[in-house]
This record gives structure tokens, C-alpha cells and sequence, in this order.
């Protein structure tokens, strides 16, 4: 693919481009050889090219006069040699791709996977001798939290810095093809997730030779805002997305926190950056992140993007679950039933209500008329377990029936479920906040996470896990024999047996267009009714901690469930007694 940032790899020759308006002198050291001078455009470029070069030849830029200018690497570095500060690596051209599995969007049940902790060894090799275990539990999808280059040996990925360059700590770009083409065999999809509402706090020297990338009159909780009114800087990260699609073959993206996108241009960059991945790959996996509740991104008439992360449908059957009702829970918190069925039937919850959590502003605009298959809806994921101050996962807390409950909900019900890694056997290793960086950063960070649950750290101090700890990171690993105790053996195969259903009652359904959901309620259970072309899928819950009972329905009065997790009895006259905690779902014939 065309490319306008990092080195361009031409027949005999590589072509080394930097933008730095800000700079006065930029050479390019090769290591082992002398410098070259770089010559700057009027666009802002400086430009160099060098004959005879080899792939993984280090290279990187000089700012300023001879060696008393200060040495960075390549912003958009194909690869580094050791950490994010050091020298880059002359890529090799890239080979083509063979295209991943055919699948539609509607067939999704991801994985969400961080490469550092899904193994012992924490690397694109090691991931690849897990794949057939995800294949084998029932996922059609990896989702990889993010790869990108960030400073120190071990972090969730969120402060990446060299966004075109997968991260040393877990291999080589090689070694991340490899994992990608090995997944692809086994029929699974593989989707990144990238960030580009922020760069990390350390290892990031743009501000110093390219100014223009931020807005220092906007502060964003990571500093000067991201000026995306800047066509330069809206191509650097477009092309970034096309890039892990052309040249690594990722079959989608998920796209960080795009209500973190501070400035004016933002919506343009997110028309620009889902026309550039379509470009080169027409059917991508696009999802958002977006807690501003958009539903026009995934409309019918313009489907720029295929679905949302709902953290309205988490937040509300969190509630329901757990009981927690502070903090972003506390606006799901006067009615939980309720906002759980409109999660289900509706899929945001605040559709341009007032929302409690930001001084009662507006939120989210009208989704009744998108498709289930326009949201992915999660129990819990990274940022739902790791933001507790203690990265607990649900298996740690709640009992065996909330647990059996929230799984079948989230597996049968027509929205795109995703699960965290070890989620699918109900493994209880915690997965807490990390990060590796030195000095007076890594005492901010550790002072911060200990003021931001103050009250716990005061009465746990010797418990609270310190992020800057290698022991913190290790305790977040998974183990192969982790999945072979008979607990966890007997959770995968109930999780087999969910996706399994979900292939049965599900797929046929959601493959056909949508007409639109209906919702009713008695107490604390809901009646939920999906129509679609070929058929209608209900399922009707439980929430409660009492039996409930629920009115007749067409169509399944005395009709067996497709499948059932509690105490589902049938009544008298068409009705239904649920027990607590109890669900069940049919799938029925078009009227």
C-alpha cells in the first residue's frame, strides 16, 4: 500500500521520510556508518535515501547540529531493535497476503485477547500454540488488545507510541504475521484493537520536532489534545489502520475511545479512516469505541462502521448482577431490570436522555432501528476488570448461578458477544493494571492509582497491587493446565454447548435484515423478542432472586426452550414461571 510516513523500501534503495516542521537540521544515522544529511521540503518533510540497505539495518533520526542533537527513533518505525527510544529497523518488503476467513459480521464470538498475559512467554509464538483452544471453546474471533510499540517490557498496550511497530516485548512483525496466518488455518478471524486519541507519557518525541500533531490549547487527560483538524495528522494514524489490514492481513479493527478525539476534525477523521480500511480491505470488522452512544456510524443507509462496544448493555447487567451501584454504575442503578432490557432490545440504553454521570447532559442518540449485530456486548474485558483495584474478574466474586446466567444471556442473545481471555472456563486470575516505565513517571503513576481508590488502598495497602511490579504482570498470566482442572473443564464445555447454540438459534436468524424488537416486563423478568426475516428469536430472564412469572406468548406457549439456564416451567394457560437467575430462548419460524 501507498504509504506517506516511514521508510520506503524501493528497488535497490530505501527512502527514509520524517516529518518535522519544527526542526531546523535532521540527519539520518545509519548505525555503523557515518550521517546523512536529510533535505526539507516545504510540506515538512525531510527526506533521505541510501542505497544497498538491508532489512533490519538500525537506523534513526538526529535532531539539531552533529551529536549534540538529540537521537529518536522513527515515529512510524516498521519495527525496533530494542525499546520505543532506540534505534529502528529498515524493514523487508512486505509479503502478500492470503485473505483471511470469509465470515460474516453476525458470526463474531470474540476472544479478547492481551498478548503479553495469554501465555507464560507472553509472545506471538506462544499465542499461536493457544489458537486451537479458542477454536476448539467455540470463538470465530481473536481480538488483540493493542500491539503497538510502547515504552518499557510489559503494558495493557494502551500507551503505544510507535503505532506502526508491533512490540518488541512479544516478538518481530514476522513473528505477528505468523500468528495471524497460523489463525487464519484454523478458520478464526483476527481483529486489533488500536489507539488514537493519545499517545503514551513516555517514548513519544513528536512534540519536540512536529508540533503541529497536538493542540496545546486542549488538554485531554493525556496532555495537548490530537490536532485532527491537521490532514497530516488525520493521514498518519488512516493510514495506520490501513496499515495492520494490507500488510498484516487483520481482518478488522477496534477503534479506542473515539469519544477521547478532542478537537474539530475528528468526525471527518473517522469517515476518512474507515474509507482508507475499506479501501484495502472492503469487508473489514470496523468497531467502535464511543461513550457518546453515535448510532449513526452504524446506520443501514451508510454502514461506515459494523458495530459499537456497549458498555450501556455491561454496565446495566453489572448492576443487576453485582449489586454495585457507585461510581459509572451509579446511572444504571435506579433501574437495572429496565435498563438491562433496553440494553438487550434497544441496544444503548441512553438514547439522548439526561445522564446522571456527566451532570445530566444528553447522552447517545436513538438505536432502536440498528441491527443486535451493531453492538458487542461483554460481562467484563480489560478495562471492566483491570479498572478494580484489584483487577478481580467476576468468577472472583459472584455466585456459580449469576455467573451460568450472565454467560447465557450474553451468548444467545443476537448482540456480538465477547469475552475476555479464560472468561469462556470462568478462570478467576485477576488481571490488574500494569506498566513499566522509570522514575519520577512511574512514582505519578503509582501515586495516581493509589489516590484513584484511596479508600481501598487505605484499608488494604499490604493487597493493593503496585502496576510498576513484575509481580503484578505475572499474576495476570494464563496457563495452559489453568483450563485443565475439572472446574474449568466442565465451564468450557458449557460454553461449547452455549456457542454451539448460538450457531443453531442465532446465526440462521441474524443472517436474514432485521425488522425491529419488541420488550415486556413483569417485576424483575423480561420478555424480549428479536424479529428478523427468517424467524424471531425470544428469549425471556429472570434477573431476580424470586420466581417470576410472565404472561402467554404466541408461538411458545408449551413449546420446549432451543435452550435454558435456571428453572424454566411451564404453566397453566401459556404461562411461564422463571426461577431466579433463570433464561430461556426460542427461535421461531417467520408468522
Amino acid at each position: 500500500m501507498n504509504s506517506t510516513f516511514g521508510p520506503l523500501i524501493e528497488a535497490t534503495s530505501t527512502r527514509f521520510r520524517l516529518f518535522a516542521p519544527e526542526a531546523a537540521t535532521v540527519s539520518l544515522e545509519i548505525d555503523g556508518a557515518g550521517p546523512v544529511a536529510m533535505d526539507k521540503g516545504a510540506d515538512g518533510f525531510f527526506t533521505a535515501t541510501v542505497d544497498g540497505l538491508e532489512a533490519g539495518t538500525r537506523y534513526r533520526f538526529r535532531l539539531g547540529e552533529g551529536q549534540a542533537g538529540l537521537a529518536v527513533p522513527d515515529p512510524a518505525s516498521r519495527g525496533q531493535a530494542e525499546d520505543a527510544d532506540g534505534w529502528s529497523l529498515v524493514p523487508a518488503p512486505p509479503p502478500s497476503r492470503a485473505p483471511g476467513p470469509s465470515r460474516p459480521w453476525h458470526e463474531a464470538i470474540i476472544a479478547e485477547v492481551h498478548v503479553g498475559t495469554a501465555t507464560p512467554e507472553g509472545t506471538f509464538r506462544a499465542l499461536i500454540d493457544r489458537l486451537d483452544h479458542y477454536r476448539d471453546a467455540g470463538f470465530t474471533v481473536i481480538e488483540l488488545l493493542p500491539v503497538a510499540d510502547f515504552a518499557g517490557r510489559r503494558n495493557w498496550g494502551y500507551d503505544g507510541v510507535l503505532l506502526y511497530a508491533p512490540d518488541t516485548a512479544y516478538g518481530t512483525p514476522e513473528d505477528l504475521r505468523a500468528l495471524i496466518d497460523a489463525a487464519h488455518e484454523r478458520g478464526l478471524g483476527m481483529m486489533l484493537d488500536v489507539v488514537y486519541n493519545h499517545f503514551g507519557p513516555s517514548g513519544n518525541y513528536l512534540p519536540l520536532y512536529a508540533k503541529s500533531f497536538f493542540r496545546e490549547d486542549i488538554d485531554t487527560p493525556w496532555g495537548p489534545a490530537i490536532d485532527l483538524e491537521n490532514p497530516i495528522v488525520r493521514a498518519f494514524f488512516s493510514e495506520n489502520a490501513a496499515y495492520w489490514l494490507a500488510e498484516f492481513g487483520f481482518d478488522g479493527l477496534r477503534f479506542d475511545a473515539v469519544h477521547a478525539l478532542a478537537t474539530t476534525g475528528a468526525e471527518t477523521f473517522l469517515r476518512e479512516i474507515a474509507a482508507a480500511c475499506r479501501a484495502v480491505k472492503p469487508d473489514a470488522w470496523l468497531v467502535l469505541e464511543n461513550h457518546d452512544n453515535i448510532a449513526g456510524w452504524m446506520t443501514r443507509d451508510e454502514p461506515l462502521y459494523d458495530a459499537q462496544w456497549n458498555d450501556d448493555w455491561h454496565h446495566a447487567f453489572h448492576v443487576l448482577a453485582s449489586g454495585e451501584r457507585t461510581g459509572y454504575y451509579a446511572p444504571y442503578a435506579r433501574d437495572p431490570v429496565a435498563a438491562a432490557g433496553r440494553a438487550l432490545s434497544e441496544g444503548f440504553v441512553f438514547q439522548g436522555e439526561p445522564y446522571p454521570g456527566e451532570g445530566g447532559q444528553p447522552r447517545g442518540t436513538v438505536s432502536t432501528e440498528l441491527a443486535p449485530d451493531a453492538f458487542v456486548a461483554f460481562a467484563q474485558n480489560h478495562d471492566h476488570i483491570g479498572n478494580r483495584p484489584l483487577g478481580d474478574r467476576l468468577a472472583a466474586s459472584l455466585a456459580p448461578e449469576w455467573l451460568a446466567f450472565l454467560r447465557f444471556v450474553l451468548m444467545l442473545s443476537p448482540a456480538i458477544p465477547l469475552l475476555f481471555q479464560g472468561e469462556e472456563a470462568l478462570l478467576s486470575q485477576p488481571f490488574p493494571f500494569f506498566c513499566d516505565f522509570e522514575g519520577d513517571l512511574a512514582e505519578a503513576v503509582r501515586n495516581g492509582r493509589r489516590s484513584e481508590f484511596a479508600d481501598f488502598f487505605d484499608a488494604h495497602g499490604e493487597s493493593f497491587p503496585d502496576p510498576l511490579s513484575e509481580a503484578t504482570f505475572i499474576s495476570a498470566k494464563l496457563k495452559a493446565e489453568d483450563f485443565r482442572t475439572p472446574q474449568a473443564r466442565a465451564e468450557l464445555d458449557i460454553f461449547r454447548r452455549l456457542a454451539d447454540e448460538r450457531r443453531r438459534l442465532v446465526w440462521p436468524l441474524a443472517a436474514s435484515f432485521y425488522r425491529g424488537s419488541e420488550l415486556s416486563r413483569s417485576g424483575e423478568a423480561l420478555r424480549v423478542a428479536w424479529h428478523f426475516n427468517a424467524g424471531t428469536l425470544v428469549m425471556v430472564l429472570n434477573g431476580g432472586r424470586q420466581a417470576a412469572t410472565l404472561d402467554p406468548m404466541t408461538g411458545i406457549a408449551g413449546m420446549p426452550a432451543g435452550a435454558s439456564t435456571g428453572g424454566v416451567i411451564h404453566e397453566a394457560e401459556g404461562k411461564l414461571t422463571l426461577g431466579p437467575f433463570a433464561a430461556a430462548v426460542w427461535s421461531l419460524a417467520p408468522a
